[in-house]
């Protein structure tokens, strides 16, 4: 992976470190969760797959090293720091909630102990990696759960913000429940299904609708999906229905979604096609879909994409990465930021859930319930593959339906239940003692 894919800052401090002398040094950095975004009572981790590819494949090329070298910022880097870096391989430990566990405000993601050269440079990647497929995922649910066991197809690689983030993106919401994407890259290396239909340009570029309609049954059989909104969409559905079978269904693009709907599932009926499903796409988000079902509009299928590919509502996350502690010679020294509204808490930490709340507490505690920060790289090495996305996909299913219908809704509502132990309690308040010489405002 290339060592470069980070801010420039990442770069230098790691010089200055191995200057200082403190390239042995162990550093403790976390991954979390300040807020959680607007108009969400949870967010599903997602990236790790990412993450740890990330970390297990780190290192910087001759050419990489050789265009540092050249930066004015690294003129009075010592020549050994370059050496270090043609060797330079991730030798730590990470440790991670399980990809698709729901989190709230204040938890942490992931835990990273190593070198601190090595716990350093992944800051810029892990932010964002993690919070992306987090932020996707996170709206995908919200989408999914909306349509109320109705599938949702992800559609968004052409407003993604780059093709790569459409492949993760669609991942992601594959993760959060959507049951299909239009990427086919996605489809072939995550095994995701696939699923499409025609573009408006397919019915323009014959001399009518039927034609294209035809042509189309010809060509795909039963999963021809025939778009209607071309030009009239009551008009396009007595066309297809004189079709008949093979069909798959119909989709609509544009237009008043739920008296279309309505018609053309009398006209589909009336001509014996009532298995042809009926699906809608275009500027579709959670709300609309809500709204379309609870006014009893016969759809079948959403493609959903802007809003869930970048989710727009929501599209960044109050994720940070912050060292927590120190290790240096054996000896544990206990680090913390404490500026406004961005303070840190020190110490590494685990998370354990039950049923009435979750714990944050030190590692190394015992509590009550799941804990949810999990070995997965030990010494450079992967302690056993990942699980496969289709898992992360059903930790995502028996997860959120264990939360409460209120976190499950739509709307905002009280946020879950997070508290610190009495021993991290304890642990920031000497901290905070130590470094500033106060107690914590109670």
């Amino acid at each position: 992976m290339n060592g470069l894919l980070t801010d420039l800052y990442e770069l230098t401090m790691a010089a200055g470190y191995f200057e200082a002398g403190k390239a042995a040094e162990i550093a403790t950095f976390e991954f979390a969760i300040r807020r959680l975004p607007p108009n969400r009572n949870y967010v599903l981790a997602g990236g790790l797959p990412q993450a740890v590819d990330y970390l297990l494949g780190l290192s910087f090329t001759a050419e990489e090293i050789d265009y540092l070298r050249g930066l004015p910022q690294f003129a009075r880097a010592p020549r050994e720091f370059f050496d270090y870096l043609r060797d330079f391989r991730f030798t730590g430990d990470l440790f991670a909630v399980p990809e698709g566990t729901p989190l709230f405000a204040c938890e942490p993601l992931l835990t990273i102990r190593a070198p601190i050269i090595e716990a350093q440079l992944p800051e810029t990647y892990l932010l964002s990696a993690v919070s992306f497929q987090t932020l996707v995922a996170s709206k995908a649910a919200r989408v999914v759960a909306a349509a109320e066991g109705r599938p949702v197809i992800e559609f968004g690689t052409r407003r993604a913000h780059t093709p790569d983030a459409g492949v993760l993106g669609a991942r992601a919401a594959y993760l959060g429940g959507c049951a299909a994407t239009s990427n086919t890259l996605a489809g072939f290396r995550f095994s995701i299904p696939v699923a499409g239909t025609a573009g408006h340009s397919w019915v323009m570029s014959f001399t009518g609708e039927e034609a294209a309609f035809r042509k189309l049954q010809t060509s795909l059989g039963e999963n021809a999906v025939q778009l209607l909104d071309t030009y009239d969409v009551a008009q396009a559905a007595r066309r297809v229905a004189a079709l008949g079978r093979p069909l798959w269904g119909v989709r609509i693009d544009s237009g008043d979604f739920l008296g279309g709907a309505r018609q053309v599932r009398a006209i589909l009926d009336e001509a014996g096609l009532r298995e042809a499903r009926i699906m809608v796409s275009g500027d579709l988000d959670e709300y609309r879909v809500r709204d379309l079902l609870a006014a009893g509009a016969p759809i079948d299928v959403f493609g959903v994409g802007t809003q869930i590919s970048v989710s727009a509502d929501a599209p960044s996350l109050s994720g940070v990465y912050k060292m927590v502690e120190m290790e240096i010679g054996g000896i544990k020294r206990y680090t913390a930021k404490y500026s406004d509204e961005k303070n840190t808490i020190p110490g590494a930490k685990q998370i354990f859930r039950d049923v009435a709340r979750d714990v944050v507490a030190r590692s190394g505690e015992c509590g009550r319930g799941e804990a949810l920060l999990r070995p997965v790289i030990l010494g450079g090495r992967l302690v056993e593959p990942l699980p496969g996305l289709e898992q992360a996909r059903e930790r995502v299913r028996e997860s959120v339906a264990r939360l409460s219908p209120a976190l499950r809704q739509l709307e905002t509502t009280d946020p879950w239940p997070v508290i610190y132990s009495r021993e991290l309690r304890e642990l920031m308040e000497r901290t905070r003692l130590n470094l500033l010489g106060t107690a914590p405002v109670p």
